[in-house]
């Protein structure tokens, strides 16, 4: 018999998925897949010649910067625009593969159609249309899940809009007690937006929502959140940390007022790390 249970002993893959399943209604109609869509520029070449930078390629830029060669992408039916933008990842130093997914009722069931190819892992997961910084923010969660064996990592976010957000409730001792999925009202102040876990939490939400599919067998299944997946690895006493950014912010560019928010604070933010590297 094969033991698929995780066994952390055998783990030295760390890998990346980035969740592409999504619609993008709230910004339609675009040219290209939301993911895809160019924000800001970057340097290209020994002449530093500018590019435009798509936004989900700053998430694979600081993934890559945390030592991570393989991603996945998870795509719905219809976005080839992506692997035809991203190939194999070499432009990235990376080697990327994309999986599909035909229907999606929430971001776990998509990232539960990689878990064949994860199920013996590190994940390092991002949502590929949200800005972030710092960049050695995902070098900075894995240090911690291997300084502490925890079952999850998060890196939380202060956000001045809860509704948008899922808020997170800590404990005295860092570790994650409560997560809010977009309350209406809220005095928490940090948001999660990266994560890092280990196969403990990738076989428990597997088996979660293979019982989840079992239980509603015949009967629509409503939209799933991720926050309500990690709420009940929580309640099964996983333990779950968090690593709180108090000086950076995260940036959706899910809608409109985001998405020109995105492009100009990246456009300034650029233009003074340009001004600063041509003062020294």
């Amino acid at each position: 018999m094969i033991d698929d249970s995780p066994n952390l002993e055998r783990h030295h893959d760390v890998i990346g998925l980035l969740p592409a399943g999504g619609q993008a209604t709230r910004l339609a109609p675009l040219p290209c897949s939301k993911e895809l869509y160019p924000i800001g520029f970057r340097q290209v070449g020994e002449s530093g010649e500018l590019r435009p930078q798509v936004v989900s390629h700053y998430l694979l830029e600081k993934m890559r910067l945390a030592g991570i060669t393989k991603a996945y992408f998870i795509l719905r039916d219809g976005k080839w625009d992506l692997p035809a933008y991203f190939g194999d990842g070499a432009d990235l130093n990376m080697r990327l593969a994309y999986l599909t997914i035909r229907l999606s009722s929430g971001v776990p069931y998509t990232l539960d159609q990689a878990y064949p190819f994860v199920q013996h892992a590190i994940v390092v997961f991002g949502f590929p249309d949200i800005l972030f910084q710092p960049r050695d923010a995902f070098v900075r969660l894995l240090n911690r899940q291997s300084e502490t064996n925890a079952d999850m990592v998060f890196g939380l976010f202060p956000v001045a809009q809860p509704h948008k957000w899922d808020m997170v409730e800590l404990n005295s001792d860092g570790r994650i007690s409560r997560i809010f999925v977009k309350p209406s009202q809220s005095d928490l102040q940090y948001t999660w937006i990266i994560a890092v876990w280990t196969p403990v939490f990738s076989h428990f939400m597997h088996e979660y929502l293979a019982k989840l599919k079992t239980h509603n067998k015949g009967s629509e299944q409503r939209e799933l959140f991720m926050s309500e997946i990690i709420q009940q690895a929580i309640d099964h006493d996983l333990n779950v940390e968090g690593i709180r950014f108090p000086q950076h912010h995260c940036l959706d560019i899910g809608t409109p007022e985001d998405l020109v928010k995105a492009v100009r604070d990246t456009l300034i933010l650029q233009q003074k790390e340009n001004c600063n590297k041509k003062s020294l």
